[in-house]
């Protein structure tokens, strides 16, 4: 037992150093959100493992071998609601970790190659879900891939190409099933697992959780790993494990009728996380919804590390109160006016039809000259006027961009009915 119990040990300590600062203990420094993005990666990988035991990757029996797993197997249902509540629970769990890595400072100098993989796992994450979406093979599925895959061809140059590519074809059907399938449980969970590893070795290497800057001469106290650190990862891992668990059994997984290509569901939408895109072709020209304003938006982020003093003072959320206050302030406004354009382009496009709104000059190359003279304004704004530092106004950026991306997919989800028309939800069924 005491050999067993060493092993044990000694792999907790291939990932966590022998001591860790007391400091970075507290929950509220870090809320677990990476750990509990790890917790849930393993609960989809067990439980995907489950459903591969019934699961048929073919168009004609995919849709009923998921039929035969909810009224057939024991636990059937039970297994495919914890797998798709943590792959959904899993994109919102990443992005808030994103955005308590920008609110704490964790991505400058020693955990910059940290931010990019942070952002590839992203990506993974997004492409995870977005495959294992369409495996079911009934309506929901089927033309939300539809919808997304046909995002692809506004791509300049190889948009069609890739098209193909995805789709396995011009159209949706077997092929497509197959890439997705061999996608979503092979490359994926292979490339995700080596990702994973590496990122949490980096942040075992840069010393941990990020804390409070101090002199040379003054070091916090360190205390021992296990149990310290130990104990308080598993609490939060179990507490999270056994929300998913609770919410299995309450809330069932959605599932349609079987895939039908000449049925097409009014409205036919994307996957929620993909939602804040399909909401933007309504506003911009698709070559700029799907491709431009995406790309602007990698780049950026996946540069912001290696820019200047863009990165807040270490393990003060926000970095002062000051800066509490502006990102405040920074994502009421960037709701409200997220909203006001959101709702005076809907008045615009219902009010005006004779116009010739939709052209890439328009609704495309205009928008985007406007968006980057918003974002040198309120740069200059801050850093030369207000005099807040550059890493705040670089968190003031990001929050901006991320409170627009969530009211468009809260407005896409649920305000969104028949031919995209703008509804109550209540009140026509808009989700």
């Amino acid at each position: 037992m005491l050999k067993s119990r060493r092993s044990i040990t000694d792999l907790i300590l291939h990932l966590h150093p022998l001591t860790v600062p007391r400091e970075t203990l507290r929950l509220t420094l870090s809320w677990g959100l990476g750990g509990m993005a790890a917790v849930l990666v393993g609960l989809l990988f067990l439980t995907g493992i489950l459903l591969l035991l019934t699961y048929q990757p073919s168009t004609d029996h995919a849709y009923s071998s998921i039929l035969i797993l909810t009224r057939e197997v024991p636990f059937g249902p039970w297994v495919r609601n914890i797998h798709h509540w943590s792959a959904n629970l899993l994109v919102v769990i990443a992005v808030l970790h994103l955005l308590r890595v920008v609110l704490t400072g964790a991505f400058g100098p020693g955990r910059r190659l940290n931010w990019v993989i942070g952002l590839f796992l992203l990506f993974l994450l997004l492409s995870s879900n977005f495959t294992g979406y369409l495996l079911p093979w009934d309506q929901l599925a089927y033309w939300a891939v539809t919808i997304c895959t046909s995002m692809l061809g506004y791509i300049p140059v190889c948009g069609l190409w890739l098209q193909e590519l995805f789709r396995g074809g011009a159209e949706i059907g077997p092929a497509t099933l197959a890439n997705f399938f061999v996608l979503h449980v092979a490359f994926i969970p292979g490339t995700l697992f080596i990702l994973l590893l590496w990122h949490f070795w980096l942040v075992r290497r840069a010393g941990g959780l990020v804390q409070v800057e101090r002199d040379e001469q003054k070091t916090g106290e360190r205390v021992p790993t296990v149990p310290n650190l130990i104990v308080r990862e598993a609490a939060v891992g179990l507490a999270l494990i056994a929300f998913v668990v609770v919410l299995a059994i309450v809330w069932n997984a959605p599932l349609l009728e079987q895939a039908n290509p000449g049925m097409s569901p009014n409205p036919a939408k994307a996957p929620w996380y993909f939602m804040g895109f399909q909401e933007l072709l309504l506003h911009l020209h698709p070559v700029f919804a799907v491709f431009i304003w995406p790309l602007l938006g990698a780049a950026a982020l996946l540069s912001v590390p290696f820019w200047s003093e863009t990165a807040l003072p270490t393990g003060v959320w926000f970095g002062s109160e000051r800066g509490r206050k502006l990102a405040i302030w920074t994502a009421s406004a960037g709701a409200l006016a997220t909203l006001a354009l959101i709702l005076g382009d809907n008045l615009l496009l219902s009010t005006a039809e004779a116009v010739a709104v939709d052209t890439l000059i328009t609704r495309g190359l205009l928008p985007t000259v406007l968006l980057i003279a918003l974002f040198v304004a309120l740069s200059f704004l801050l850093v030369k006027k207000l005099k807040y530092t550059r890493a705040e106004a670089v968190m003031a950026g990001i929050i901006l961009v991320l409170v627009a991306l969530a009211v468009c997919t809260v407005i896409g989800v649920w305000f969104r009915g028949a031919e995209m028309h703008l509804v109550w939800p209540w009140g026509q069924g808009g989700g």
